[in-house]
């Protein structure tokens, strides 16, 4: 009995130390990160283990970080050239999640993926095989963050990446808007009960839909955009279709960290939902523009260089 007390009044003590909003709620206004060495699926050699301990933490870290490193050289010629884009650049923490948690993918409980149905398995190898023969004949064959138009950090599901993990979050009691760092992307997430957009209007973000579950935020997501390769590019490696439907889960444990899951659900694609959970960290503003579309010098470089492919092949051939 007095275990179930202690604990109770644990609970209670850290309850009452959320900051909370006007209307009661728990306050997630503010600036939050989400960077972290947490892989997104569990390692084949830690099997079953689902946390770390503080030391096999570590370890991982240390070990991670030695091999992202992309100043790092060990005489291979190509892969050599291949880490070319100097760490400088990348901003992907020092540290595995607050959580410990040993990858991101929670449920099912072996840290994987779930497999592909077959018929998205077949779709998937003919995206693949249509993007090794175009690569590159015009923008619109490029994966989507190629083309400024989504990336895994904005979700949902909100995913870490290699740089810009910053979030800002603005909290009202009709409304939750969340911008993304990376994009420069805003999700405004009405709270006030309306119903989705009709089914024939997609966006890539879906479109949002937010409640309050006690002092978790639920946000769920439907009406995402279809095409010729979806959503394909954004995020861990494979795809999604009309039928993808997101429910994320925002709670805030303490003044200085958030505890962020979503279930991924998509039935012709997965052969069951999966989960993730990420720690977000409160972390200093302001966030500064992600100006993608106005410095993506890196899409006219990739279409130039396959002209130049295409223009040699062609002097070749003659």
């Amino acid at each position: 009995m007095r275990r179930w007390f202690l604990l109770i009044t644990s609970a209670a003590l850290v309850a009452a130390q959320i900051p909370r909003a006007a209307d009661g709620h728990p306050d997630l206004q503010g600036f939050w990160n989400n960077a972290s060495l947490t892989p997104l699926q569990r390692p084949a050699g830690l099997g079953n283990q689902q946390f770390f301990t503080a030391e096999e933490a570590a370890a991982f870290e240390r070990s991670r970080l030695q091999e992202v490193n992309r100043d790092r050289r060990d005489g291979s010629g190509e892969a050599d050239a291949g880490r070319a884009y100097n760490e400088a650049w990348f901003d992907r923490g020092t540290r595995v999640s607050k959580t410990l948690r040993t990858s991101l993918v929670t449920d099912p409980p072996d840290g994987k993926i779930p497999p592909l149905t077959p018929e998205a398995q077949k779709k998937w190898d003919r995206i693949q095989a249509e993007f090794a023969l175009h690569p590159g004949d015009g923008p619109e064959d490029r994966p989507l963050p190629d083309r400024c138009l989504m990336f895994a950090q904005v979700g949902p599901p909100m995913m870490p990446g290699n740089y810009n993990d910053n979030y800002h979050i603005v909290q009202t009691r009709d409304f939750v808007s969340i911008r993304t760092e990376m994009g420069d992307i805003v999700r405004v997430i009405p709270l006030d009960g309306r119903p989705h957009l009709p089914s024939n209007i997609r966006q890539w973000t879906g479109d949002s839909r937010g409640r309050w579950e006690g002092n978790t935020l639920v946000v769920e997501s439907t009406n995402f955009r279809a095409g010729k390769r979806s959503r394909f590019g954004v995020a861990y490696d494979s795809m999604t279709d009309e039928n993808l439907r997101v429910v994320e889960r925002f709670t805030r444990k303490s003044a200085d960290l958030m505890v962020y899951q979503a279930t991924v659900d998509d039935p012709t694609v997965y052969t069951k939902p999966w989960t993730l959970e990420v720690a977000m960290n409160k972390v200093d503003g302001p966030i500064y523009e992600y100006a993608c579309h106005e410095g993506n010098y890196g899409m006219s470089g990739i279409l130039s260089g396959f002209r130049a492919d295409e223009k040699k092949a062609a002097q070749k051939s003659r």
